[in-house]
């Protein structure tokens, strides 16, 4: 079991790359493929499988683009009940291919179907036929270009035959490499947490580095748990999750045609029955599942195309969150703000300029605005005691926080987004090279 991808090792050993990441280990349930189906040039993960031995309940989002990928159509008309796999494919994200690309994804389900039925037969007391339905797709990568069908065919059957039943950090990682574009670095997260006295995994992945503006989640975003939820109340929990972590997100204020983030639920671990998203004892396993999303929304974040800083601004105080919200994001998705903060500069006018350009209302002789912990505007004039200088070194760190204090209300919200570096314009315009 290689993990190949030359832009994971850099410089480092690979056992010291993998003690940057948490111990992700076995979620009972879950099951993972990773190969190489030469995609790209070079010889790299590309395709990667989640078999769900039992089947797995299930919810996802997917992005609000009107233009929208041929996985997600796929996805969106798929109504089983338990998802039996999850195939994810990186270097072509099957957007705009037509009814090629539908019916490509048609071919490869019914011989991935075709080849978990044998696998059933061959490992499984009471094997079951899967169905094509039960299978759901995530795809990345560039737009336009022919769905490459006949490789994804032709590499299934060594595709499930290279299932791991159980799992380790390491083939995590490799699912992590293996659904990565221009990401230099894998994302997984993980919390452990209770339901009642039972004890449950959540572990997440994600990729994600541009064409980053989820307006509902990322670029691709997969959540297992051994825990057993009903369809209905994951589909709540991860709408209501996303909202502060996903969809609080910004490297560029692009919208992908394939945002997707799901999650599957295997029911591996007995407890008390859930009956609704505000039943107590689902209390902590709500907060958790958070902490995984906020844990990887930030990694997609820190890992922007060409990011230098990691900015979080803080919008508090205001009438509406949808207010805090608009003036986050305003702050976030100017290239003023950001090629600022890229320069070290902290030009503090233009997060005045990009308040202002919100279409928020408010009363200016409130506003308030910080750097970290040094005041620069107070009740709407600059602060007499500010010290551009201190501000100066200030600026010279990795993680840049804003606060913005509109003192009209009471409701907050927290943006996160990276600077616009010139690594930003080499990145993307050499893209599908």
């Amino acid at each position: 079991m290689g993990i190949n991808l030359t832009n994971f090792l850099s410089s480092k050993s690979k056992n010291k790359r993998m003690m940057e990441f948490q111990d992700l280990d076995h979620i009972d349930g879950v099951s993972i493929s990773a190969i190489s189906a030469n995609l790209y040039k070079n010889s790299r993960d590309d395709l990667v499988m989640f078999y769900f031995r039992d089947g797995a309940n299930h919810a996802s989002v997917y992005t609000q683009s009107k233009v929208i990928s041929e996985n997600i159509k796929w996805n969106l008309k798929q109504k089983a009940k338990k998802i039996l796999s999850l195939i994810v494919n990186t270097r072509n994200a099957n957007c705009f291919t037509g009814k090629q690309g539908y019916k490509s994804l048609e071919k490869i389900a019914e011989v991935a179907a075709y080849q978990l039925t044998e696998k059933q037969k061959n490992d499984e007391d009471h094997p079951k036929k899967i169905k094509p339905k039960e299978i759901i797709f995530g795809c990345t990568g560039t737009i336009g270009e022919t769905f490459p069908e006949e490789k994804i065919i032709n590499h299934i059957p060594y595709l499930v035959e290279q299932i791991k039943y159980t799992q380790n950090k390491y083939i995590w990682m490799k699912a992590a490499l293996g659904i990565m574009t221009t990401d230099t670095e894998p994302k997984m997260a993980m919390e452990d947490c209770f339901i009642g006295k039972s004890p449950i995994k959540i572990f997440g992945i994600a990729k994600g580095s541009g064409m980053i503006q989820p307006n509902m989640a990322t670029t691709l975003g997969y959540i297992f748990t051994d825990a057993e939820i009903p369809n209905d109340i994951l589909k709540k929990l991860l709408k209501k999750n996303v909202a502060t972590t996903f969809n609080a997100i910004s490297c560029d204020s692009d919208t992908s045609t394939n945002d997707m983030v799901s999650i599957f639920s295997t029911s591996k671990i007995k407890h008390s029955k859930i009956n609704n998203i505000n039943d107590d004892k689902i209390a902590e396993f709500d907060e958790s599942l958070n902490k995984v999303l906020l844990n990887l929304a930030k990694r997609v974040v820190a890992d922007g195309e060409g990011a230098s800083k990691f900015i979080t601004i803080n919008v508090q105080n205001c009438k509406k969150e949808n207010d805090a919200k608009k003036v986050g994001f305003s702050i976030a998705n100017s290239p003023l703000v950001k090629t600022a903060i890229a320069g070290e500069d902290p030009n503090w006018g233009r997060i005045i300029m990009a308040i202002g350009k919100s279409g928020v209302t408010f009363d200016t002789d409130k506003l308030s605005v910080k750097f970290g912990e040094i005041n620069i505007v107070s009740n709407g004039k600059k602060n007499p005691n500010y010290n551009e200088t201190e501000c100066f070194e200030y600026m010279k760190n990795n993680s840049i926080d804003i606060y913005v204090d509109i003192s009209n209300g009471s409701k907050n919200f927290t943006t996160y987004t990276m600077d616009l570096t010139k690594k930003y314009i080499e990145i993307n315009s050499d893209y599908r090279s």
